[in-house]
Parts: C-alpha cells; structure tokens; sequence
C-alpha cells in the first residue's frame, strides 16, 4: 500500500515560484492526503495563485496570516509552518514533509523517496539533492553527509515524534538531525533525486544577512566555538569570501550579547559539541 504523506509548506511573496512546486506535487505519482499551504502575509500575488489552486485541489488547503511588515528569517518560517501543522486534518500519516515554494522537481520524486524509507526502517529524516541552474547547467547545492537541506524534508512519524517536532527558530534545520542521529535515527538526502531550487538558498534575505542568522543559528544549535571558528576560515575561501565569514562570526558574537533562546537539553549539547571536537580531530562523526 502508498504511505500516507501530508506536506506543510510556508510561503511569502512567491507569486513568480509558488506555481512551480503546486504543479510538481499535482502530478507525482503518489498524491498527497493532505497539503497545506501557508501564506505568511503576502503582499503580491501568492494568495490568489493559492486560493485558485485549493479551488481545483480537494487536498489542498491554504492558511492566511496577517502581514506582520517583515520577513521574518528562519523564526517566521516555523511560525508559519505551526500555523499549517497544528490544523492538519489528517491524523494517521505515515510521513510528514516540509516542502519550500519554489522547487520543482519529477513525477516520481515522493515514490522514490518513500522507497528508500522501505528500505532502510533506521532512516527518520530525508530528502532529495537540491540543484541551482547556473548559466543553464545544474550544479549540486553541496551540504554534509548527514544533512537534508530544509527546503525538502521528509520525516518519518516514529522519528518526528522521537524529536519532539522542530525548534521554532533559526537552527531548526540542524537541531533536529542532530536530535535524531542522537536518537539512533539515520538522515541522509537521496543523491539520485534531485529537485530545482529558482532560488539560492538564503538569498531571499539577501546574502549577508543570511550569513549573520546562520552564525546566529550556531549560538542556538549551541555549537562548539573552536567549531565555529574553524568554520569561519574555511568560509574565507567562498563567496563573497572574508566579508561573508566576517558576518557569519559577527551573528555568532551578537547572539552572546542578544542571548536568544537556545537549546538547553544537556544531552544534546554532549553530543553536537562531541561530534564537533571529533571532526576537528579528523575521527569519524555525523559529518563524514
């Protein structure tokens, strides 16, 4: 039998992508039991494109949020995502995925998916490889081996519950494989699955600001900080080279001085700052 899947995904001011993503998820060959769109505050076209698309689509719902007059990076995107999970109608789902709105990606995306959860009963979270179309050739968006970028992710429901669900904050996209490799799961993403990403990973903020929130995110992942200063000179040598380290260590920094909420779970800390230290040391961890 198909699993059962539902799909939460958050958009704001896509009106040029959202349609990309709503026609690959209508055409897999595994539908959906339920996809909730929700629209934090659009101020263009999004909710009209949704609302047109949940006219045609009895499995889709959109939610409306109420412009707060910003975008707000990485806690705005869990808001939103909470606002679509906490009014799923359907309660005896197998998988549960977080899905961005401007991907697109083949028929069989879910069904290959869903099969290497068939085969492997270990893996809790997964996804396919995402790709950006630079000068027309489609180059691989690089990430660590345990890690399943957050525009696609598949969770299966014993792992989601093992988790505790995702921190409501920048960071979430981390935490919550470190919460599961710690809790005996696998994650991985799928390297023979590839979905198109029309834009860069980050850049919606613009690309300075996203380096700051990604040192911010360390703080509340509570990575160990020779890790994040190792991290810091590796990130020299990538565009735009010193100055985007000097702002992935400048949101480090001012998350001491800002001290937002982080993660407080002693076990977590152990581990993450363990498997650092390891890999700075060359042994073997998550990373590699």
């Amino acid at each position: 039998m198909n699993p059962k899947y539902v799909i939460i995904t958050p958009v704001r001011d896509e009106e040029n992508l959202v349609e990309a993503p709503i026609e690959s998820v209508r055409r897999q060959t595994i539908l959906p039991s339920e996809w909730v769109i929700v629209n934090d505050g659009s101020t263009d076209r999004t909710a009209e494109i949704l609302d047109r698309a949940a006219a045609q689509v009895p499995w889709i719902r959109v939610i409306h949020r109420a412009n707060r007059g910003f975008r707000k990076s990485g806690g705005g995107v869990m808001e939103a995502f909470y606002d679509g999970y906490n009014t799923l109608q359907c309660n005896d789902w197998d998988f549960l995925v977080k899905l961005d709105g401007d991907l697109s990606f083949a028929p069989d995306y879910f069904e290959k998916c869903f099969e290497y959860f068939r085969k492997d009963a270990d893996l809790g979270i997964g996804g396919g490889e995402i790709h950006h179309d630079i000068s027309g050739t489609m180059k691989l968006e690089e990430n660590p081996r345990f890690h399943v970028r957050g525009a696609t992710k598949i969770y299966s429901r014993a792992c989601w519950e093992s988790i505790g669900g995702l921190w409501p904050a920048p960071g979430w996209d981390t935490i919550d494989e470190v919460k599961a490799n710690m809790s005996g799961w696998k994650t991985y993403t799928f390297t023979d699955l590839h979905l198109h990403h029309h834009r860069f990973t980050g850049t919606a903020d613009g690309l300075l600001p996203n380096r700051v929130k990604l040192g911010m995110a360390c703080y509340i992942s509570r990575y160990h900080p020779l890790f994040v200063m190792a991290s810091c000179l590796r990130r020299i040598t990538q565009k735009p080279y010193l100055i985007g380290s000097a702002a992935y260590l400048y949101g480090f920094l001012k998350a001491y001085w800002t001290q937002p909420p982080r993660v407080k779970d002693r076990r977590y800390v152990a581990y993450i700052r363990g498997q650092q230290l390891r890999r700075l040391f060359g042994m073997q961890t998550i990373w590699r």
